[in-house]
């Protein structure tokens, strides 16, 4: 791990204007991703700014909806009697996610930004055009079996790892964040992750020392919910497929996806496998993800009761 130096942030503001006073700072707070990148100097950032204090680990109403602290840790979250009721889609996504002791440290903010788990990305070693621009992308022609398949380019098909994320994107929610000159803006979760293109380096449409400080759930949708991971072990295992379902009265779906894309997947109004799995790019090994989604899809329009 390279040397580096800390701060303590005591307001949301004041952790931005740090970030913008330290070029290529990194914000921690539970550090489940961070730390490890670190380690393998995947990530060597020189200044490290800790957003534990400051006072962003709160849900509360809002309107109809829930907002939720950045630094609401994802047990937290998942346990929450409202999300539990309202959003169930949610917590089962969060559940779904990691180890119990690392849902105890993540943060919401954090699970939003967490960085692909690409096999060629944590290898230093071996070129990458997410970790160094313009190097080439190893896994393209490499092992490829649980990269993606969906808006992916010729210059990255990694995926996004979150659970958490996929949910949110079904549940349209939206991200709070503040500037360093104090300004703050709202981005809807299907604006916040970038596709790769030319630029996978560039994953997200946040300004530099841009902070994310809440995310807001929308007046509850109703219906049925679920979210269904299928991965390679029965837990602590990244999604080869996941699909976040919501079954709404008129009976109409809204659906997303992880392990398929560079972003939480979803194509408004798509009802059908054809339409949702449109343009995937696939190779002999990761071929199977798109039947594994195209039947997890039948089954919950076909009413195949679902966990």
């Amino acid at each position: 791990m390279q040397p580096f130096t800390y701060q303590r942030a005591q307001t949301p503001q004041e952790a931005a204007q740090a970030a913008q006073k330290h070029p290529h700072a990194r914000f921690i707070a539970g550090g489940t991703n961070l730390l490890d990148l670190m380690k393998h100097q995947v990530e060597t950032p020189p200044h490290l700014i800790d957003v534990n204090h400051i006072g962003l680990d709160k849900i509360t109403s809002a309107g109809d909806g829930l907002r939720i602290g950045a630094l609401v840790r994802n047990t937290d979250l998942a346990a929450d009697v409202r999300i539990r009721r309202d959003y169930p889609v949610l917590s089962r996504a969060l559940l779904a996610g990691a180890s119990a002791q690392l849902r105890n440290k993540a943060t919401t903010a954090g699970n939003l930004l967490q960085r692909t788990r690409c096999p060629y990305f944590y290898d230093t070693s071996k070129p990458c055009n997410k970790r160094k621009p313009g190097s080439g992308c190893s896994a393209i022609g490499g092992y490829e079996r649980n990269l993606g398949i969906l808006g992916v380019s010729d210059a990255c098909i990694a995926t996004h790892p979150s659970d958490m994320a996929v949910a949110m994107r079904v549940l349209d929610a939206q991200v709070e964040t503040i500037s360093p000159d104090g300004s703050q803006r709202t981005i809807p979760i299907a604006d916040l992750h970038r596709l790769p293109g030319h630029t996978p380096h560039l994953e997200t449409n946040l300004k530099p020392g841009e902070l994310i400080t809440h995310v807001t759930l929308p007046k509850p949708v109703g219906g049925r919910q679920t979210y269904i991971k299928v991965r390679d072990r029965a837990s602590y295992a990244f999604a080869a497929v996941s699909m976040a379902a919501v079954q709404l009265p008129d009976g109409r779906f809204q659906f997303a996806f992880g392990g398929l894309a560079p972003k939480p997947w979803r194509v408004e109004g798509a009802q059908n496998a054809e339409q949702i799995l449109a343009g995937a790019r696939t190779t002999p090994q990761n071929a199977f993800k798109k039947t594994l989604a195209s039947r997890l899809i039948t089954s919950a329009l076909q009413g195949v009761k679902l966990p």
